[in-house]
């Protein structure tokens, strides 16, 4: 076989030469399946750009045929940069890239050979939800009790199992028949037929729109496979070297896509002759993965598709990668001795060259709050005194309401920090609201993006004009723009309506034939969408200073857009789309290489393939840590003893652990039990500074006459600190969301007098009550601090003047009087106006 001439040509002792020998033979190994159980840091990036070099070099392949799939933009962009430095720009032009980027890449092509138009859209979680709503107004079912994202979660559990809607109704609910009116889903008693029935539902309005969810790349393309032998068979032999990085990660349609891509099941033979895999036959997989790092069950993930590999691909060969490169070996035995507590995993113990270094450091504090300003206190010393970066500083999480007792104490010590899972770029409202005529722009049939747009920014056309165009688009049986552009047949509307109507029915067909004429300059577009549809305008004369942060994240959406422009040969608008619709939760997450200067506070999935040199593992209880829904699945335990792993072994020098005794759960105080884990570590690995809590000790102390034994595993005289007893620092802590490259829409916010609520000690005084004035209505107040019922979501982070730092966890729409419900943790849950609340936005 002929080598491209493109390829830089190494000799092989350049590719291996500077491997462990394990490496090595992954690197060559001729064969067609191969599994490499990559032990964490154990350089398995290498391993993998090397093998795709070496198949170019040494088997003679062609980019072309190969396939490298990865799960996020991130880490498809570090591959392809190390290709890149392997085998020359060619490796620009390989597929390498996400599974969702590959089967965009497939449906664009080929895809309207199932009924999908190259032009379509791609919905995101909020698009969903809207979708769900719009169905559930339809068909008057309970929203309450059905909320769409228990729908959604479970629409995407029969799509990862490549369960179809058709499958759904056979079984729950035969009569109903998708686009069907006045169906009653309230008569329904099982819940299976409700989402049998919404499920259909969904996916005949996504296909009306002419869009697909997320799942919907994966299963769409599984779909084509199956049903277009040809288009399988044109992909069969282009694609002759597939390679898959996290396959403990995949779930049960991706493990299929895999298969029908490589034609492992088509009944081909292999070219014997061949010094690979060869023109014909099923082709090579190469699958890397840890099944000790397999913690995303919840998303779908199947670990059984990397324990089974050996059993689902005959002839296959496993090789075990368990030399590290990151931690020391103190972290490493740590590592080890809990995960070895989980049954039937293939036996990996890590080692490393680096020695043995640090003890983990354990605290045990008296409660969260503690817990945090203890954390707080050694990342101050540790910057400080040992000249650590807080960016070489990671404090990690199971779950992000243990967040807010964290910021709380690094606000008080001054330490800068970033909150990583805020709102995201290409999730504020401004930015979503471009996004949305842009799409509707590329595809107008997209009824939920058509609809958002249609009063944004106001004209005039509010519930009543948007009602009266669904009902006439479902009557001549056409898509919301249809509606619209016929709305002068819509019997009964004004001219009131009409006029704003016919108006942005223009505007959209002007912006569309200015689209088709600038395909190639995706920022010229997004610059006349912002300056017609008014976009800009209207947040340049808004008075509220929180606008100006709006304008500047349009701003910098059309620099995105020039970005791609400069780095993508045959730039289109669609393909501009497809890529902020294909940013993943993970893509969000700031260069290690960068400095930052802050300390980096995440939850442990977050984490997931990212290293720091000090790391802090916090809130380390049984019903935290593992969750309380582990205590009596053993599955579940054991997915959570693998997020213990993937934690410990984030840490490069310096580990420490930490617990509280006491932990505030739905609004009570509750005795928290340390954590089996810490139980699983050697003894000897660990230097407790403080073993027992105040109360623990105390209670040891009346059980064993402790009196001489106060100082020993942390008694009174151990390494304590004060904790302070107000808070009155600034908020340094900022929100990093962006979409990809630098920190887009990041800032900080600073003075934000959070207070604590510790308890004063002192002489009893008697006081007299004032007189209390009659109560006045809140609605009668005449205060008003512009904030807008519009930028609050539930999620984001607030400080009050009284009550501190707290998590919008509602927000109702009232007009003047809009209402948020924040958690303000020891202080409860409160119910506050927005307009007169003393509050800010961080």
């Amino acid at each position: 076989m002929q080598q491209d001439p493109d390829v830089i040509a190494r000799p092989p002792e350049a590719l291996i030469g500077d491997l462990n020998p394990q490496q090595a033979e992954a690197v060559q190994y001729r064969g067609p399946a191969l599994l490499i159980g990559a032990g964490a840091g154990s350089g398995k990036t290498r391993v993998l750009t090397r093998r795709i070099a070496w198949i170019l070099t040494q088997f003679g392949a062609w980019p072309s045929q190969v396939l490298a799939i990865t799960f996020t933009n991130k880490a498809a962009a570090e591959m392809r940069e190390r290709l890149e430095s392997l085998i020359g720009p060619v490796a620009s032009r390989m597929w390498v890239s996400t599974f969702h980027s590959a089967c965009v890449r497939i449906l664009r092509r080929d895809g309207e050979r199932i009924g999908l138009k190259s032009g379509f859209t791609i919905y995101d979680t909020a698009d969903c939800e809207r979708l769900i709503k719009l169905i559930a107004n339809d068909f008057n079912f309970d929203v309450k009790r059905y909320t769409p994202r228990s729908i959604l979660a479970r629409i995407s559990d029969y799509k990862n199992n490549l369960t179809s809607a058709r499958e759904m109704l056979a079984q729950y609910a035969p009569d109903f028949k998708p686009g069907q009116r006045g169906y009653r889903v309230g008569r329904i008693g099982n819940p299976e037929e409700l989402y049998a029935v919404v499920y259909a539902e969904y996916q005949h309005r996504l296909a009306a729109a002419n869009a697909v969810d997320f799942d919907d790349l994966i299963v769409r393309t599984v779909e084509l496979l199956r049903a277009c032998p040809d288009v399988a068979e044109y992909y069969h032999r282009k694609f002759r070297y597939i390679l898959v990085d996290e396959y403990q990660d995949t779930n049960h349609a991706q493990y299929v896509l895999i298969r029908e891509l490589a034609g492992v099941d088509a009944g081909g033979h292999a070219d014997m002759g061949a010094v690979g895999a060869g023109r014909v036959g099923p082709a090579w997989i190469t699958v890397v993965g840890d099944s000790d790092q397999s913690i995303y069950a919840f998303r779908g993930a199947d670990i059984r598709n990397i324990q089974d590999f050996e059993q689902d691909f005959p002839n296959a060969k496993t090789i075990m990668l368990e030399q590290n490169y990151r931690s020391t070996q103190t972290i490493l035995d740590a590592a080890n001795a809990v995960i070895a507590h989980n049954e039937g995993r293939k036996p990996k113990r890590l080692w490393t060259a680096a020695g043995a270094g640090e003890q983990i450091t354990a605290y045990a504090a008296d409660t969260a709050q503690l817990e945090a300003h203890w954390i707080a206190a050694q990342i101050k010393r540790l910057h400080t005194d040992g000249g650590v970066r807080y960016s070489d500083i990671a404090v990690m999480y199971r779950a992000n309401a243990q967040s807010r007792s964290l910021e709380e104490g690094l606000i008080q010590a001054r330490v800068p920090y970033q909150l990583i899972g805020g709102t995201k770029f290409y999730e504020r409202r401004e930015v979503k609201d471009a996004l949305a005529y842009l799409q509707a722009i590329v595809n107008p049939a997209d009824d939920i993006n058509m609809r958002r747009i249609l009063n944004v920014p106001k004209r005039g056309l509010g519930a009543r004009a948007e009602s009266q165009v669904t009902l006439h688009a479902q009557q001549i049986g056409g898509t919301f723009w249809d509606g619209v552009a016929h709305a002068d047949q819509i019997e009964g509307m004004t001219a009131r309506t009409l006029n704003p109507l016919m108006r942005f029915a223009q505007m959209m067909q002007e912006l569309r034939e200015f689209a088709q004429e600038h395909d190639a300059k995706p920022s010229q577009i997004v610059a006349e969408v912002l300056e017609r549809s008014g976009l800009l305008e209207e947040l340049k004369k808004s008075q509220d200073p929180q606008d100006q942060s709006r304008v500047e994240n349009l701003s910098q959406l059309q620099s995105v857009a020039a970005e791609y422009e400069q780095n993508t040969p045959d730039a289109t608008l669609a393909g501009f789309l497809e890529t902020t619709a294909l940013v993943a939760d993970s893509d969000q997450l700031p260069d290690e290489s960068q400095d930052s200067g802050k300390v980096t506070l995440m939850t442990l999935h977050t984490a997931k393939g990212l290293e720091y040199p000090i790391v802090f593992l916090t809130g380390m209880e049984q019903g935290t840590f593992p969750h309380a829904r582990a205590m009596e699945d053993t599955s579940e335990l054991s997915e959570e003893r693998r997020l213990a792993y993937v934690g410990i072994t984030r840490a490069k020098r310096h580990l420490f652990v930490t617990r509280a005794a006491v932990r505030a759960q739905w609004g009570r105080s509750a005795e928290m039990m340390p954590s089996q884990f810490l139980d699983e570590i050697p003894a000897d690995l660990i230097d407790w500074k403080r073993k027992e809590a105040g109360m623990e000790r105390m209670r040891s102390g009346w059980r064993a006459n402790a009196s001489h034994d106060f100082g020993a595993h942390g008694g009174w005289n151990d390494d304590e600190f004060d904790a302070p007893s107000s808070f009155g620092g600034s908020s340094y802590g900022s929100r990093s969301s962006y979409g990809s490259g630098s920190s887009y829409g990041s800032r900080s916010t600073y003075g934000s007098g959070v207070r604590g609520s510790a308890a004063h000690a002192g002489k009893v005084t008697t006081r007299r009550a004032p007189v209390r004035q009659p109560a006045q209505p809140a609605s009668s107040l005449k205060t008003d601090n512009h904030l807008r019922i519009e930028d609050f979501a539930v999620g984001d982070k607030v400080t009050h003047d009284k009550f501190g730092l707290g998590t919008v966890v509602d927000a109702q729409d009232k007009g003047r009087n809009s209402v948020i419900t924040v958690d303000f943790g020891s202080s409860g849950v409160k119910r506050l106006m927005l307009r007169v609340a003393p509050i800010e936005k961080l």
